[in-house]
């Protein structure tokens, strides 16, 4: 290990890192507790943010953004949301970094999600995405490109050991040991060691997040070299193995019940953590061209196993992905085999996928089963289907999307969320009467009117229970019922919204939220 980096770019040895951090606040204590300076503004926003020596990443062009935006962001407490936000994973969720045991030029980034001491394959991508403005080519080893070579190579190692699986524990070479999940294991197939995964839930969007990282890698870089070396195309095409598996239905034509590659059962008190029909699901019906989830990415079962938003979201980084591998070099062939694939799916999603409402028109199923099943909702964490433009699926004037958004942000959608607090879309995963501020956040990013990003940014800001971080979830009549403290994902996010605002409606930004 070469311990942690310094803004000042010097290696400190790790018996001084470990020094330092016998001396830090435990995040997950020193995040549920207000300190000062507060914010001058009518909400008094906490300082969440470590002393520097305690900051897991420093990062130069991190710092100059956050004192840049200071000059942008006109609302004192608005701009202390941003301040403790936009830094939050380089503050708190480097939990290792460093090389591969078998190869010293392999850089690996152990990346948790915040709370929980596990990285997951889809936070961890969109963790990093909220740097991806600042991302430029760099082979310094204390810098954003260098975190995310990291994170993909770590994640290739992942998928190749354990492709159904969706949160992992430290690489070997970290010394870090293994956190225990469940007391009592779990039962699934393909079976895989707990030494390696945290959890083992197949959630498609977890492998679509590995080629959407690659994806923002290699287009703010043109880094060829970087995906050449490495697991990176062993990955991908255990990806494709792995998706195309999972094209099965339930049933062959004969009428015989298929053998399916994965199955879940957990003894649990709550229903969407485990899988009905001895781990299998619902039925859906063969030959559709939708890939099947067990998962949403709340972690929560799907009801049927065709979800929409992830199939969009892997036919959408499926096909950028194919352009990095047709620059490798002999591997044509793979880069059209993923370019027609995800042609597949996206007709597949078209055709399935749409649905009439009386109300709406024609509108985006959330869940649907191939046997003209639909499961009409949507849930606020990322893909959803409020999400499409945001995953770069369709534009944000496509007819269809325009009716689904005005569905699935209306009180016809049965997981939106309303109250005096906040309003937005939740999900079963934090219960009835939780919104989630990442489903106010991507309303923001998927609309350009003023007044609509002007009352969700309100409701952000007044929303956090003085605490100034962005939480899982709040009780939509009661901001301090809210749920997990430390989500650097939600945190990551909300920067990366602001820093868009600046470039898109600089206006929203030099507006009171008082």
């Amino acid at each position: 290990m070469r311990g942690r980096t310094f803004s000042s770019g010097i290696l400190a040895s790790a018996a001084a890192v470990a020094v330092v951090q016998a001396q830090c606040p435990d995040y997950s204590t020193f995040s549920q507790q207000r300190h000062e300076p507060f914010s001058t503004g009518k909400y008094q926003l906490s300082y969440m943010r470590p002393e520097p020596a305690c900051r897991t990443f420093n990062s130069s062009i991190v710092e100059d953004t956050i004192t840049d935006m200071k000059s942008v962001i006109k609302d004192p407490d608005l701009y202390r949301l941003f301040e403790n936000s936009f830094p939050n994973s380089l503050d708190t969720a480097v939990r290792w970094k460093g090389f591969a045991a078998n190869n010293p030029m392999e850089e690996l980034t152990f990346l948790i999600t915040g709370d929980i001491n596990a990285m997951w394959l889809r936070d961890s991508a969109n963790q990093m995405q909220s740097y991806l403005t600042l991302l430029k080519a760099d082979s310094s080893y204390d810098s954003i490109a260098s975190l995310y070579r990291g994170v993909i190579n770590l994640q290739a190692r992942y998928i190749n050991e354990a492709p159904h699986c969706n949160s992992f524990q430290p690489p070997v070479e970290s010394g870090l040991a293994p956190t225990q999940n469940q007391q009592k294991p779990d039962v699934f197939t393909p079976d895989a060691s707990n030494q390696t995964v945290f959890e083992c839930k197949y959630e498609l969007d977890s492998l679509a997040a590995f080629l959407e990282i690659s994806t923002n890698y290699y287009e703010a870089t043109n880094d060829i070299e970087f995906f050449k070396n490495f697991q990176w195309v062993s990955a991908t095409n255990t990806v494709i193995a792995t998706t195309e598996a999972l094209l099965i239905g339930t049933y062959a034509s004969n009428g015989s019940v298929n053998e399916i590659p994965y199955t879940w059962m957990r003894e649990t008190t709550s229903a969407t953590e485990t899988l009905d029909n001895s781990g299998r699901g619902n039925p859906v019906q063969d030959g559709t061209g939708l890939v099947r989830s067990a998962f949403r990415p709340s972690d929560d079962s799907t009801i049927y196993q065709l979800f929409i938003p992830a199939n969009m979201m892997f036919s959408r980084y499926l096909d950028s992905a194919s352009k990095i591998m047709a620059n490798i070099g002999n591997q044509r062939n793979l880069a059209n085999h993923m370019h027609n694939f995800a042609g597949r799916i996206r007709d597949a999603v078209t055709q399935y996928g749409i649905v009439n409402d009386p109300k709406y028109g024609q509108v985006y199923a959330f869940e649907v089963d191939g046997y003209g099943s639909a499961n009409r909702m949507d849930d606020a964490n990322i893909p959803s289907l409020l999400s499409a433009p945001f995953i770069g699926y369709l534009n944000v004037s496509d007819p269809v999307y325009q009716n689904t958004r005005k569905y699935v942000l209306s009180k016809d959608n049965p997981y939106f969320m309303r109250g005096p607090v906040i309003n937005a879309i939740g999900g079963p995963h934090a219960g009835f009467g939780q919104a989630w501020p990442m489903a106010s956040i991507i309303r923001i990013f998927t609309t350009d009117d003023s007044h609509e990003i002007e009352t969700t940014l309100k409701e952000i800001v007044s929303s956090t229970d003085g605490l100034g971080l962005i939480h899982e979830s709040i009780n939509t009549f009661n901001q301090s019922d809210w749920t997990r403290q430390w989500f650097s994902w939600a945190n990551g996010l909300f920067g990366q919204c602001l820093l868009d605002l600046k470039e898109r409606k600089l206006s929203t930004l030099q507006a009171s939220y008082q």
